[in-house]
């Protein structure tokens, strides 16, 4: 049986895991991620009534009851490093004994899904309008560093898209993973787009923006754009989804990102009044998770 030592798996004095402070009886089987720590408490406004409230650092987590369904929402702040904690100390509480440090015998699945913002990458993409990511590009690099990362990876996908774009050996290695394909029937009906969502490493040069700093690729989102794999094209940027959908499908749970549109990067529009479409994409995946 695996133990795990107080160097790699760090459990506070209280018995909460390091950065979550949540303990394993606090977790719900059906959990919401969000960005932004102040949506916690919005998604949360929402259930009929509330256990717990947990914060530490940009992790603020709240588990309640909405409409008979027992639901965590936890904020993961921005980027997949941020996934990378939230992810392996979530599947930790479910199944590792946190007193005996050693794996459970008993599997315990969990449910992610993300609510987020996102800009889009396709003109016909209007604003305010919610994308269900089916696959999820990852151009952060962390599931690279995994065992087993093409077991659950689109290969095929991967070397068609690092062709088209020329892809640059300095930058990370891409991966390819598709969203847990209950979920998508699930979750995105016929009120939502259905696309295929880069994870980007940072906001501002790996999403192609260019401040006082000259990019390395000023085409890339051009080439993005244009690129093509079979019925597939790339819809929008974000910079959470990869990691969630890798890491989930490599430990056995099952995730979804849908994000609400709020700019378009080929058409440089932009709407930052998006809280009522937000509001509204919340209410939706409540019902529906």
């Amino acid at each position: 049986m695996k133990h795990f030592p107080p160097s790699e798996l760090v459990i506070n004095q209280d018995g909460s895991i390091f950065h979550l402070h949540l303990k394993p009886e606090q977790l719900a089987d059906k959990i919401i991620l969000v960005g932004d720590p102040g949506r916690v408490a919005l998604v949360a406004s929402h259930f009929d009534s509330q256990e717990f409230s947990v914060s530490n650092r940009e992790f603020n987590t709240i588990t309640g009851s909405y409409k008979g369904k027992r639901i965590t929402v936890i904020s993961t702040g921005i980027g997949t490093d941020n996934i990378d904690i939230v992810v392996n100390e979530l599947d930790a509480l479910a199944n590792i004994d946190l007193k005996t440090r050693t794996e459970k015998p008993e599997f315990r699945q969990l449910t992610l899904v993300r609510i987020g913002t996102s800009g889009g990458m396709q003109p016909d993409i209007p604003l305010g309008s919610f994308l269900l990511s089916e696959k999820s590009i990852g151009f952060d690099g962390v599931l690279n560093f995994y065992a087993n990362r093409d077991s659950v990876c689109d290969l095929e996908f991967e070397e068609s898209m690092k062709k088209h774009l020329d892809w640059n050996p300095q930058f990370c290695a891409p991966y390819v993973v598709d969203s847990d394909k209950e979920l998508v029937e699930k979750i995105g009906q016929d009120d939502m787009i259905r696309g295929v969502t880069i994870s980007a490493n940072g906001f501002y040069g790996p999403q192609g923006r260019e401040l006082r700093l000259p990019l390395a690729d000023p085409k890339l989102n051009e080439k993005i754009e244009a690129f093509r794999f079979g019925d597939y094209k790339i819809t929008n940027y974000e910079m959470e989804s990869s990691a969630i959908a890798g890491l989930a499908k490599l430990m056995g749970h099952k995730a979804l990102t849908v994000c609400c549109i709020i700019a378009n990067r080929r058409v440089e529009a932009a709407n930052t009044d998006y809280q009522p479409f937000i509001k509204k994409l919340i209410e939706t995946v409540l019902d529906r998770i």
